[in-house]
């Protein structure tokens, strides 16, 4: 059987990747099963290695020598998107025009994504037999395949490799020190070196198996002690604010009207139960009612004056406009029970064709608009203080802000608070709201902040600075959650990616060292 596998083109170049990278897909939410990965990705490493044996004899002098190595991390990638993003086409069902984008969406963004990997792994495909100096190599390979993913073209950094450890809490508590990447390519490199156990003659097998076995250990105790010592810093706090998180279930109005807006506002109202003399923060999500600007709200203000008081601070995502009207953007409010806004975040990380539409005189030419319903594009907001209110410091994130490590690279020291507000709608009754929830547990680990987060018909949550939820709402759960959250004044927060690159070039080098000893 083994035999006849790895005589079969067809299995090996395309079925089997397309088929592990589909797999992996159930190492994220809401399936979390991690331990697939130690399957999936540690089999497609040895593949490689075979079909490389392999070619030395067989392809070495031919031109498909190196087209082999991208098909076979190109159907990864396609099996590993494909089952992965295709909630990302649910946004495509709300305007009847776009419908006819679906089938190419669908296909069209994993066979682009897919790129990243075909080309990743055809450069260090040529590299790797069965030694670990190989897995170090294959391990850079894929994180820095994430890392690029994340940045070029706006960035795309969904279900990086270590998210799919996002409710193992001891064992992240080190992004606090390193920074996401960094624990990407180390989870990667655990996750490959499973690959060891099928090494036939290497001697230094057992004590590479051992020294992994035992690393993942020393994670587990560190990230417990951390969390034990936080829990009790955390009961000596005094300084507590009061917040209550918002989901009100609206379904996404492509036409808002004023009875629309109107009736969403009393009806989160309702859900929020405020109470006139207890010092507030109300978190409403970010589109209370779709395609309403905040000068459209304002019509309504009273209603909010009759049932808040000046205790009272509302934090909200409107639509709103500079100045002099020219500039549309997606933003984050904080009001005061006049409607007044105090404080305003303009989205800075905007989401390609969704929010605005690149080379957009030229593809509306073709038919081709935003996704998001109204105006133009919207604009890009710039970099903004954070919101500073009685001795706490919150940094606003919009929606899918939350999956960039670098946004929230920007708090300072004295961020107390990570607030997202989100539109999970667009995403439908799939797995995307799920996926992006996990996204911010990481970002509090690394930012050691808590992260207060209301998203509609996604899940709403509190997370504490070490990535505990406390509290949640499903998607699709209308309701209100409130808590006291303590007002910490730790300072610990990794700030760049510098780990990252210094431990890629570690492993480079390492394996350069080792392969110039192997061809001695």
């Amino acid at each position: 059987m083994i035999e006849r596998i790895q005589n079969s083109k067809i299995l090996l170049l395309y079925i089997i990747p397309f088929v592990l990278g589909a797999i992996s897909v159930l190492s994220f939410e809401p399936f979390n099963l991690f331990f697939v990965n130690f399957i999936t990705i540690a089999t497609l490493f040895l593949i490689l290695s075979f079909v490389n044996k392999k070619s030395r004899s067989t392809y070495r002098r031919r031109k498909n020598y190196l087209s082999n190595f991208f098909k076979i991390g190109y159907f990864f990638g396609l099996g590993f998107f494909l089952f992965g993003t295709y909630w990302i086409t649910h946004s495509l069902t709300f305007d009847p025009s776009l419908k006819i984008f679906i089938p190419i969406a669908l296909v069209g963004i994993p066979a682009f994504l897919s790129l990243f990997y075909g080309f990743g792994i055809m450069v260090i495909g040529p590299f790797l037999t069965n030694n670990f100096s190989s897995i170090l190599i294959f391990s850079s390979s894929l994180s820095l395949i994430d890392f690029i993913k994340g940045k070029i073209l706006t960035g795309f950094p969904w279900n990086s490799w270590a998210y799919s450890l996002s409710w193992f809490t001891e064992f992240i508590q080190i992004t606090n020190f390193v920074g996401f990447y960094a624990f990407n390519l180390i989870v990667i490199t655990f996750y490959c070196a499973s690959a060891l156990i099928f090494f036939k003659s290497y001697k230094y097998k057992n004590i590479l198996i051992i020294f992994n076995v035992l690393i993942i250990f020393c994670f587990y105790i560190f990230g417990s002690y951390i969390i034990n010592k936080n829990d009790n810093y955390i009961k000596g706090q005094k300084n507590f604010i009061t917040f209550k998180v918002v989901s009100p279930n609206f379904d996404i109005q492509m036409n808002s009207v004023q009875k629309n807006i109107e009736n969403n506002l009393k009806k989160i109202i309702r859900y929020s139960e405020p109470v006139s003399d207890k010092k507030t923060f109300f978190i409403w999500p970010e589109s209370i009612t779709s395609g309403a600007y905040y000068s459209d709200l304002l019509k309504y203000k009273n209603i909010i004056k009759e049932n808040f008081s000046d205790k009272h601070f509302i934090i909200l995502g409107t639509n709103t406009r500079s100045e002099d009207k020219r500039f549309i953007y997606n933003s984050f409010i904080v009001i005061n029970n006049n409607f007044k806004i105090i404080y305003r975040y303009n989205k800075n990380k905007l989401v390609p064709f969704g929010e605005f539409l690149p080379f957009e005189d030229l593809l509306q030419s073709f038919g081709l608009k935003k996704i998001t319903h109204g105006y133009g594009s919207f604009s890009k907001g710039k970099f903004t203080k954070n919101f500073e209110y009685s001795g706490m410091n919150i940094l606003p994130l919009i929606c899918y802000e939350i999956i960039f490590p670098e946004l929230t690279q920007r708090s300072s020291a004295s961020t107390n608070f990570i607030i997202n507000i989100s539109e999970d709608g667009w995403f439908g009754k799939s797995i995307g709201p799920y996926q992006h929830f996990s996204k911010s547990i990481f970002r509090s680990v690394e930012n050691n902040s808590y992260i207060i987060r209301s998203a509609n018909k996604g899940v709403s949550a509190f997370i504490n600075n070490k990535g505990k939820v406390l509290k949640r709402l499903e998607p699709y759960e209308a309701g209100m959650i409130e808590l006291e959250v303590p007002v910490l004044s730790q300072n610990l927060k990794n700030k760049n990616d510098l780990i990252f690159l210094i431990l890629l070039f570690t492993y480079t080098i390492t394996f350069l060292i080792f392969k110039k000893k192997n061809e001695r």
